[in-house]
């Protein structure tokens, strides 16, 4: 019994202390800083929250990083992480046509304040962005589907219809 306590522990002192890294980290400056940063088709958060302050991890090898925000146009990079290293990804995005009047307003609360906001599939903004009675989305009258999606956790989606000139809340739990 000895031996094999003692052979177990000069195994582990000759095993190497470090394993290889196996992810580097994104940095993001973009122009709105209120773009939703998607990786390989997760959503990761609002640009602003890995510009200057921030990074976030990602695994070692190509990806692909969606930019989006629903007044500019989107931006799709092919990017490769270095294992250790960051990269910098600076990009500028282009306004898109404006919506066209009549409107209504769409506010949104939850318990994730940077859970993503997705109406009809496209990415709109985080909750926080639509969350109290000065804040919300002004949207075309008409039937819409919206989708939360914390960072992490379940999902929600419900149906809902926005109606001129007036506000509909949707409480995310």
């Amino acid at each position: 019994m000895k031996n094999l306590v003692f052979t177990l522990a000069l195994i582990c002192t000759l095993a190497p202390v470090a394993s290889p890294q196996s992810t580097g980290k994104l940095k993001t400056i973009i122009t709105p800083s209120r773009a939703g940063i998607f990786v390989d088709g997760k959503y990761v958060g609002p640009a602003g929250n890995f510009g200057f302050s921030r990074t976030y991890d990602v695994p070692a090898g190509s990806h692909e990083i969606l930019i989006t925000e629903p007044r500019y146009q989107d931006i799709t990079r092919q990017v490769t992480i270095t294992a250790g290293k960051k990269l910098l990804l600076t990009e500028k995005m282009t306004l898109a046509t404006p919506a066209q009047p009549p409107f209504g307003l769409l506010r949104v609360t939850g318990p994730d304040k940077f859970a993503a906001v997705f109406i009809n599939g496209k990415y709109y903004g985080h909750v926080d962005e639509f969350s109290n009675f000065a804040q919300g989305m002004k949207l075309n009258p008409g039937d819409y589907e919206l989708k939360v999606q914390p960072v992490n956790g379940a999902e929600h989606v419900e149906k809902f219809t926005i109606t001129a000139e007036k506000t509909t809340l949707v409480a995310v739990k």
